[in-house]
């Protein structure tokens, strides 16, 4: 069974300009997410699904990560995340899709593991903290509405809480997650 961990970055984030490259713990989120995957010696492949040459650059040279240009037409804000799975899937077969959001930067192996595990009697998980969702190629090839989230879901404490999307989510997991005092 061959597996594909895959992490995807924009960007274009509205709300923290270049949120994917910031630094957490001294590493910028993308960087994070993708070692992590690797690190975990599931995968068969690591993928980093990106529309910038800025994030692409960043990541280049990650052992065992392959990059994959991302075209205009998977980039933009309103685009659900599934056609962009579909995109990785179609350069990088496999059995079963597993993408890890680098907004969830502590999200332990096991959270992984439980959603290939899932996917593989469902069709699909997506763990909540909403850090990791997988997906077979069957459900990939015959996906309904990519705006709707997938059933089942699976609760994890194994995920830190914090979605990333501002300075101050960035800087409370810092905060929460760093047993260093800063000020």
């Amino acid at each position: 069974m061959k597996i594909v961990g895959s992490v995807i970055a924009r960007l274009g984030s509205k709300r923290l300009t270049y949120k994917n490259i910031l630094p957490y713990k001294g590493v910028p989120l993308v960087v994070r997410a993708l070692q992590k995957l690797r690190e975990s010696g599931i995968f068969d492949n690591v993928v980093l699904s990106t529309d910038s040459e800025l994030i692409a650059r960043t990541c280049i040279g990650l052992d065992g990560v392959s990059i994959l240009k991302r075209p205009e037409s998977l980039s933009l804000d309103d685009v659900p995340s599934v056609p962009v799975f579909q995109h990785i899937v179609e350069h990088f077969p496999s059995d079963i899709h597993l993408n890890y959001n680098c907004n969830f930067p502590e999200c332990d192996f096991s959270v992984f593991n439980e959603a290939i595990k899932i996917a593989k009697k469902h069709g699909e998980s997506l763990s909540d903290p909403y850090a990791v969702w997988a997906q077979t190629k069957e459900r990939l090839a015959n996906y309904g509405d990519p705006m709707k989230l997938p059933e089942p879901r699976f609760k994890s404490n194994e995920v830190h809480p914090i979605d990333i999307h501002t300075m101050e989510d960035l800087l409370s997991a810092h905060r929460q997650n760093q047993n260093v005092q800063c000020w």
